[in-house]
């Protein structure tokens, strides 16, 4: 990546978009230092990180802040759905047994998996499983939850129940930067859309900016299969480095 700058307001929901390969899932992963940026800064509320001088304790204090929601759930096979959402609040949060059961009865209450408490993963469809990855995710209270491609294993059918997950996460007021290929979602719940490609942002704005009035040619060749887009000739250069500027969160 290189010279990403990127601000999200409290609530906001700010999507990735752009080709296979260009950079979303990295830059999320760097958001949560699941992979460590040469170089930039990360702020989150109260928090200031800069990179290289980042110690453990660092990025735990980050990961407090932060949730992330995989591609393939990463639920633990071995527990059940409510272990599942229970045992990262014991971990991270340091919280009682009683509080940690009472916060993931309601966490899963809204995703729709109340009724599966004592299920293990191997008995859910796709979609449930990633339901409860969410419902994990909004029990450790983030300020900011990092969704990568949540519904790109899943059938039309079973996205559309992970879909309207993400709606209520939004509903709840919490920060969400999603990177996905569902357009017309991203259209839908976006406060703000960043188009990437080659590791850098080479158009951000609003939905109805990006979708309907993109400025940049690139943009546009992308988009052409989702809307009709007016033809605007501009010059568009890009490049690739493995740093970032700035997020931040606030």
């Amino acid at each position: 990546m290189n010279g990403i700058d990127l601000d999200a307001k409290k609530g906001e929901v700010v999507t990735l978009i752009g080709p296979s390969g260009t950079g979303k899932t990295t830059l999320l992963r760097t958001i949560n230092l699941l992979e460590v940026p040469l170089e930039g800064k990360i702020e989150i509320d109260d928090l200031s990180l800069e990179a290289p001088n980042l110690s453990k304790n660092d990025k735990l204090a980050l990961r407090r802040k932060t949730a992330m929601v995989f591609q393939q759930y990463n639920l633990f096979k071995n527990e059940t759905v409510f272990q599942n959402v229970v045992q990262p609040q014991l971990l991270v949060k340091k919280r009682s047994k009683i509080e940690a059961h009472q916060i993931a009865i309601e966490a899963l209450k809204q995703v729709g998996m109340q009724d599966y408490l004592k299920s293990y993963p191997s008995q859910l469809s796709g979609g449930q499983q990633q339901r409860v990855s969410i419902a994990r995710a909004l029990a450790l209270n983030p300020e900011v939850i990092l969704f990568d491609e949540p519904t790109s294993a899943l059938d039309p059918e079973l996205s559309q129940e992970v879909l309207t997950a993400i709606r209520k996460v939004k509903q709840a007021g919490i920060t969400i930067i999603l990177a996905t290929h569902e357009m017309r979602f991203a259209e839908e719940i976006s406060d703000q859309v960043v188009f990437m490609e080659k590791g850098i942002i080479v158009e951000n704005g609003t939905p109805e900016q990006i979708f309907h009035h993109p400025q940049k040619q690139r943009t546009q060749a992308f988009l052409k299969h989702y809307v009709q887009l007016p033809s605007i000739k501009t010059v568009d250069a890009s490049s690739r480095f493995s740093s970032i500027k700035k997020i931040k969160v606030v």
